[in-house]
């Protein structure tokens, strides 16, 4: 007799860089809902570990446009939880932990190499925020990669490390909204960052990390994460963590196409609120 299912966990995972747009709301919106349908819980964490973009002022509006448009969570950084501290900046023990465990499998290796000069040597243009394919400049010939011992910070930090991807393994999912998803490691996406030179964890290890210490059992998402999806299947594998399942939502985009950004302050709630809107309007467009 099969065990029954774990108990429905969502979550909602914005980043306090800027004011959240109508395009955040829709997702979150969607995250909701899911919960609700499933009799489950909805957790709301905070994505701050980008320390050059990350303001006070965007915290304390990340919450209150959430509340405004009418989102509930059970468990956040506001009102705690079994799972607390629900802020990543808090939270550097557990990616740590995990990259040491990375670092003792052998799966990661020290990268020098910039972003712009993954780029230099692609000698093409790149479009977007994802990971440009990374040429393995810095990869380690052999099989197995030799990682210096004993463990240090010293050792971890001022050098970018990336995981070897399994060259030529389809990585595939049903995503439960897209259907069937498959990517090639090698050729669709490459060695991937997991941990940065200014010593803190990449996204992809911190939402691991995250998502599986807080007992997430489906995350909602934008369309354009689908390949960071698979980064982070080979993770939960070489973790030996138990994946969620996904439900990747389509963009939304302005009128000329281009899908919603940050840096388009007429699409923010806050602008929406100030011009009159109310969340009810705005829901109805979904």
């Amino acid at each position: 007799m099969s065990a029954a299912p774990p108990p429905y966990r969502g979550r909602l995972a914005p980043s306090p860089t800027g004011y959240l747009h109508l395009g955040h709301a829709r997702t979150f919106w969607i995250a909701q809902e899911r919960a609700a349908a499933a009799g489950g819980a909805l957790i709301l964490r905070s994505e701050d570990l980008d320390q050059a973009r990350c303001r006070a002022e965007f915290r304390a509006a990340m919450l209150e446009d959430l509340r405004w448009f009418g989102l509930r969570w059970s468990e956040g950084p506001d009102v705690g939880g079994p799972h607390a501290p629900y802020t990543q900046s808090e939270r550097m023990a557990h990616y740590t932990a995990a990259f040491e465990e990375l670092r003792a499998r052998g799966v990661i290796y020290p990268c020098n190499c910039s972003r712009q000069d993954v780029l230099r040597a692609l000698g093409a243009p790149h479009a977007g925020e994802d990971e440009p394919l990374y040429p393995g400049t810095c990869r380690p010939r052999r099989g197995k990669l030799e990682i210096p011992n004993p463990k240090s910070e010293t050792q971890r930090a001022g050098v970018n490390w990336r995981f070897r991807v399994p060259d030529g393994e389809t990585i595939t999912f049903s995503d439960r909204a897209l259907g069937p998803h498959r990517e090639t490691a090698g050729r669709d996406f490459g060695d991937f960052l997991v941990w940065r030179k200014d010593d803190l964890p990449s996204y992809q290890l911190a939402c691991v990390v995250d998502d599986a210490a807080m007992g997430i059992t489906e995350v909602v998402r934008g369309a354009d994460l689908l390949t960071s999806t698979c980064r982070q299947l080979l993770l939960d594998r070489a973790l030996g963590l138990a994946a969620p399942a996904f439900f990747h939502c389509p963009l939304m985009t302005d009128v000329s196409g281009l899908r919603l950004a940050k840096r388009d302050h007429a699409t923010s709630l806050r602008a929406l609120r100030a011009g009159g809107a109310t969340p009810e309007k705005l829901r109805a467009q979904f």
